[in-house]
């Protein structure tokens, strides 16, 4: 076994974890179509979208402490002799099991994914529960659908929002594709990018200060199915 061949192996794990945030994310969705069809009545399947979003966190965690222990045990080896790596295989796996022995359930509960899906529920439950008191009172139509299309509508492109991902320091909403280009082509003239907002004050958007609202896409997939739109 070579060191190479371990980095490559690693690189490879790591980015299994981008397809369980994707896992996580279609939880996520899925209890957001059982809060819209059924509300919090459905207590049951929520608990089980739950324990799986949870298994999903875990796994992630243990993708994280066996590449710390891969990373820490290969710094060891890495200027011994050749036959120090026989016992590579050992060494990580002591390590990884004392990491892991460490790991708590409100450690998993702090994963991010956890959160947005708890607070995605809730958020959802309010707004599925003041649409319904806004049908029943029969509010003016044109005025919902002229503050949906508005709260709806990208800044970068003017147009209603895809993939709206949420800004995570001022809190403005942009279609995912748009954002990411603009955010690339700046940065790859070496420039940083303003958050297009009118009258923002963020300077410096990064991609990692954004984040899927699932709360939002679904309203926008609904706005969509109200007014005849595709």
């Amino acid at each position: 076994m070579s060191l190479s061949s371990v980095q490559s192996t690693l690189s490879t794990l790591k980015s299994c974890q981008t397809d369980i945030e994707a896992c996580m994310d279609m939880v996520s969705d899925v209890a957001l179509g059982i809060v819209e069809a059924q509300g919090m009545d459905n207590s049951q399947a929520l608990k089980k979208l739950e324990e799986m979003i949870m298994e999903c966190s875990r796994l992630d965690r243990e993708i994280n402490c066996f590449v710390e222990s891969v990373d820490e045990m290969t710094a060891q080896v890495r200027n011994e002799p050749p036959e120090a790596m026989v016992h590579l295989r050992n060494s990580v796996k002591e390590h990884f099991t004392e990491l892991m022995a460490g790991v708590t359930d409100a450690e998993l509960q702090r994963h991010s994914k956890v959160i947005s899906f708890k607070d995605n529920v809730r958020k959802y439950a309010m707004h599925a529960g003041q649409t319904a008191a806004e049908n029943q009172e029969e509010l003016d139509e044109d005025i919902a659908v002229t503050q949906s299309q508005t709260n709806f509508t990208c800044p970068l492109t003017q147009v209603e929002m895809v993939n709206p991902v949420k800004n995570k320091k001022c809190n403005h909403y942009y279609d995912r594709e748009a954002i990411l280009e603009m955010i690339k082509a700046r940065h790859k003239n070496k420039k940083k990018f303003r958050c297009p907002k009118v009258g923002c004050g963020n300077t410096d958007v990064q991609e990692s200060d954004l984040e899927l609202d699932l709360v939002m896409k679904r309203m926008i997939q609904n706005h969509k199915r109200q007014t005849g739109k595709t």
